[in-house]
């Protein structure tokens, strides 16, 4: 394409999908600078992109006009997303290949497939085929808003050193068990000055509830539950503002990789393989190699198959706050 082209993105969920698209959108836009760039997702994760300069307008699934673009880009690939794509035309049409077989090898004959060692976000640009992206080795991208960021600023004082701590997950294998995360907490606390900020949404109250009630009056001087009280660009302002983040692999740890936070990752059932580690950031991962039943599920279970939840358990609390602390005493 010669000329600034009309580009449609759709990706409709989820978070952390969502955000791992965004530096496809701003290489697009490097590209093609003059290029008028529109995104298709879900109403509520609409503010997850509002703020994004790269991005001329913003549409949901029900406000999708009819219409013609040079490029249209389906990061879906789903049913619905090919649905609702019927009713645009577009000049080239490509869509990101979901390689659900190699995902397949993987969880049930353990077979790893080169394929699947690369990040999402290289899987998304593969998508384009011809249309070539120059790397630019940034990372994932929000832009909260003012009123955000005023937000964070009335829970966190400057010069305040902060752990946010991202305790739940849609399934139960994505999950660090409270009583660790209650452990690792105290042990931090107890090590540091340290801010602990308990993050996650309404869905994510009893595991908070669960940590929190395990704590000594001591260590919840240090330790502030808002899980369910913020809206998720409010979280992340607060991410932005936090110094680490503790986090299970959640929609929320792809929300901090936006700001480049250093990121502590509990993965359990997950697997690297699957490319959803944090991008472009600095993270430590802590999993339980060896387990041969890792992984049992390329999106997580409600319970765990071998009834042991090794691939959790195992992940000990001291280890995880042993690298916290360090963390927090390099630039004490």
């Amino acid at each position: 394409m010669e000329k600034a082209p009309s580009i449609l993105v759709v990706r409709l969920s989820s978070i952390g999908d969502i955000i791992l698209t965004t530096p496809v959108v701003r290489r697009l836009k490097a590209k093609w600078p003059g290029a008028v760039i529109e995104y298709c997702t879900r109403p509520e994760f609409l503010c997850l992109l509002s703020g994004n300069p790269h991005i001329s307008v913003l549409h949901t699934p029900d406000t999708l006009p009819g219409g013609s673009y040079d490029l249209i880009i389906d990061l879906q690939n789903s049913r619905r997303s090919r649905t609702l794509l019927r009713r645009v035309e577009g000049d080239v049409r490509v869509r990101y290949r979901k390689a659900n077989w190699k995902k397949w090898l993987l969880v049930h004959l353990k077979l790893r497939v080169d394929a699947l060692s690369s990040s999402v976000v290289e899987r998304y640009q593969a998508a384009l085929g011809d249309v070539v992206l120059q790397d630019d080795a940034l990372g994932c991208e929000l832009f909260p808003l003012e009123e955000d960021a005023l937000f964070a600023s009335s829970l966190i004082a400057p010069g305040e050193r902060v752990l946010g701590v991202a305790c739940g997950a849609r399934h139960f294998t994505k999950r660090w068990p409270p009583e660790h995360f209650a452990e690792a907490i105290r042990l931090v606390a107890d090590g540091e000055k340290v801010k602990v900020l308990l993050l996650g949404g309404k869905d994510d109250r009893q595991n908070a509830l669960g940590i929190m009630d395990r704590l000594s009056e001591k260590t919840l001087e240090s330790v502030h539950d808002l899980t369910g009280t913020c809206t998720l660009m409010q979280t992340g302002a607060l991410l932005r503002r936090c110094d680490a983040v503790l986090t299970n692999d959640t929609g929320l740890m792809h929300e901090a990789s936006a700001f480049s936070r250093r990121l502590f990752v509990l993965f359990g059932s997950s697997d690297a393989s699957f490319g959803f580690l944090p991008y472009n950031t600095p993270f430590e991962l802590f999993e339980v190699p060896g387990l041969s039943c890792r992984p049992c599920s390329h999106i997580g279970r409600e319970r765990c198959p071998e009834k042991h939840f090794r691939c959790m358990r195992d992940i000990l609390p001291e280890r995880v706050a042993g690298s916290i602390l360090a963390f927090f005493r390099s630039f004490a």
